[in-house]
């Protein structure tokens, strides 16, 4: 089973509850494209231990991630965190492409200035050669990123269903911005997306996210076919 980083039960909500938002934030902290099929798999009675739980809110809590996506049961042999096919994985960068595109056109309209400012901080520190030494910091800075992006829309319906994707656009994003050096050309992007923002200019903001993102899946299609 794969080692998820779980962290105590708060006290304050059910245990149902809580048993189901520690599985579930694990599980979306997890590169699920970086580790091996045979560590995807789900122990019910691992999991019953590490939380200090009966197996009665672990099976609730599955059960309810499985209605999600974020697990998939396997014939008499419980439950393993659902990864995608390549194929599905492209429709997935494609609706996100449409869904931050459209929350970087409603960030370039509405969002207060200093909240813009906020994403040209996140590579503050970061350089050609300090992103090549650091690319796990990186990485996790490219991701924070794209989400902010999507935070600042101030759309409640655009985050949530961006939420349903995320897991899986964090994990390719991880898995490929070392790949062939597309680092390089993420800084660049990232920076041409910041000033179009700073510039209002939400027709160009809009353009330029999209075609990131479909550039990560034009990469995916022409690279990754171990998925």
């Amino acid at each position: 089973m794969t080692t998820l980083a779980l962290g105590n039960i708060r006290p304050d909500t059910s245990i149902a509850a809580r048993v189901y938002g520690e599985i579930r934030s694990a599980i979306t902290a997890t590169n699920l494209y970086d580790i091996a099929e045979a560590d995807l798999r789900l122990d019910e009675r691992e999991l019953a231990a590490r939380l200090g739980v009966s197996r009665t809110p672990i099976r609730e809590a599955l059960l309810r991630l499985e209605h999600e996506g974020l697990v998939r049961a396997m014939p008499r042999r419980g439950y393993a965190i659902a990864r995608k096919s390549k194929a599905e994985l492209l429709e997935i960068i494609i609706v996100w492409a449409a869904l931050e595109s459209m929350a970087a056109r409603l960030v370039a309209q509405n969002a207060p200035s200093g909240a813009i400012a906020s994403l040209r901080e996140i590579f503050a520190s970061f350089d050609g050669e300090r992103i090549a030494a650091h690319l796990d910091e990186y990485s996790e800075a490219n991701l924070r990123f794209h989400w902010r992006i999507i935070e600042l829309s101030g759309c409640d319906t655009l985050q949530r269903t961006a939420e349903g994707i995320l897991i899986h656009m964090r994990s390719i994003r991880h898995r490929t911005i070392g790949e062939k050096k597309r680092f390089e050309r993420s800084i660049v992007d990232h920076m041409h997306i910041i000033e179009s923002l700073e510039a209002r200019n939400a027709e160009l903001a809009e353009r330029l996210v999209r075609d990131h993102a479909l550039a990560l899946a034009t990469h995916v299609d022409a690279n990754d076919n171990d998925l």
